[in-house]
């Protein structure tokens, strides 16, 4: 498929593979792996954020077909639901099998803290720029807590090495502080009406990342043996259910199962189509290029069937032409203002405030207490970094933006 311009680019406009020639042998699925230490960090992340948005469509269309009646909207599904599957397995697996859970697991990090910094630069609404803001500063500080765990274990790469040195690892609101009630993570939703469309694309982005990183905490927290380690994947699983909470709350609920669907489509092409302009290793790039031309065969499906079932054109409620694309690119300096401005804000329902304006009868107190009561994951591994090395682990490119957060040897909470 010919490349386009950015400025021309309608995907509603773009035929696509047609979704009979998408089927693919067991050996397209499984090609090759990356060299994990010769990857450029954001080829692996482009590739961690793209499995985690294969993920969740074959997520979205497994709760539509359960939610749907008619049996020929079933099948449709089930027959691009087939291929985002197959997409997913390609995409998953180009990371090594010599890449360690816990180095895999810096690159997750590395994805959520500059994907959440480059969507909430380029948020135009205000209140979603700071549930980005709000929420990056967490995920800054859990790759901080992974990377000293990462840099004790001997014969491993240093956290650095896996971030290019393209995104700091330092403190960010502190792991432990960051739990809170359930009820003060559910934020305002967005109205898809009068939301722009860069808004809408960045929330499902976000929500279908964090949702891969919840799915990824659940299930390798069991594989340690270290209780530290494997109270660390617990402790922030839990922050990610938090995340999850958190970022879908801001989805406009009225949308009907079959809009949602739509969307879906244009979001991977969307995506699909950006990556495939930024990426440096041209054996993914051409993965990219032909997932690209498969989410453009099943944006077409959908939009028919939309039309066949609702009577309308989604064309109605599309972008004309796609917004800029989301780029992975360094954050530091943007981080590193959010740090210094917001690490001291809680939630309190759907509002964003200094924790020392709570009420001591919060909330927030009481399950601070309950589930930081005896020892904290987070809180351990810095003082074992510390007691093993005398000081934590940081790659810092200045020194801590926050004062009180300079000191190596100190363990800071809020």
């Amino acid at each position: 498929m010919a490349k386009k311009k950015l400025s021309s680019f309608n995907p509603l406009q773009e035929k696509g593979m047609a979704l009979d020639k998408q089927t693919r042998s067991w050996s397209d699925l499984t090609g090759f792996q990356y060299d994990k230490q010769e990857v450029h960090p954001y080829t692996r992340t482009r590739i961690i954020a793209m499995n985690g948005i294969e993920v969740d469509a074959a997520i979205f269309k497994h709760m539509m077909a359960r939610m749907t009646t008619d049996p020929e909207v079933k099948k449709a599904i089930a027959v691009s639901r087939r291929i985002e599957q197959q997409q997913q397995k390609a995409v998953s697996g180009m990371i090594p099998g010599n890449e360690t859970t816990l180095e895999n697991t810096i690159g997750y990090e590395q994805v959520a803290v500059d994907l959440t910094a480059w969507c909430a630069r380029h948020e135009p609404d205000s209140y979603l720029r700071q549930a980005y803001d709000f929420a990056l500063l967490e995920d800054f500080d859990h790759l901080y807590r992974y990377a000293n765990m990462l840099d004790m274990q001997s014969g491993t790469m240093k956290p650095e090495h896996i971030v290019g040195k393209l995104t700091e690892i330092m403190p960010g609101r502190p792991t432990v502080s960051e739990h809170r009630h359930p009820m003060d993570s559910i934020c305002r939703p967005m109205d898809i009406k009068t939301a722009a469309p860069i808004s809408l694309l960045n929330v499902m982005t976000i929500v279908a990342a964090e949702q891969q990183t919840m799915n990824f905490y659940m299930n390798v927290a069991n594989r340690y043996e270290d209780p530290i380690l494997r109270g660390l994947y617990t402790e922030i699983g839990m922050i990610e259910e938090q995340h999850v909470s958190h970022y879908e709350s801001l989805l406009d609920p009225s949308c009907s199962w079959m809009m949602c669907m739509v969307m879906h489509e244009y979001h991977e092409c969307y995506l699909y189509h950006a990556f495939m302009q930024q990426e440096v290793d041209p054996r993914v790039k051409k993965i990219w290029e032909l997932h690209l031309d498969m989410e453009l065969g099943h944006l077409q499906s959908a939009v028919e069937l939309y039309k066949k079932i609702e009577g309308e054109d989604p064309a109605e409620f599309l972008p004309a032409e796609m917004p800029d694309p989301l780029t992975f690119e360094s954050n530091i300096e943007y981080v590193r203002q959010v740090v210094e401005a917001q690490v001291q804000l809680t939630a309190d329902g759907a509002d964003f405030v200094p924790v020392d304006s709570l009420p001591r009868d919060h909330r927030f107190f009481a399950y601070q207490a309950e589930v930081n009561a005896g020892m904290v994951p987070s809180q351990e591994v810095i003082k074992k970094h510390v007691s093993k090395h005398k000081q934590d682990y940081r790659f810092e490119t200045a020194p801590h933006p926050v004062s009180r957060f300079q000191d190596r040897k100190d363990v800071p909470e809020y």
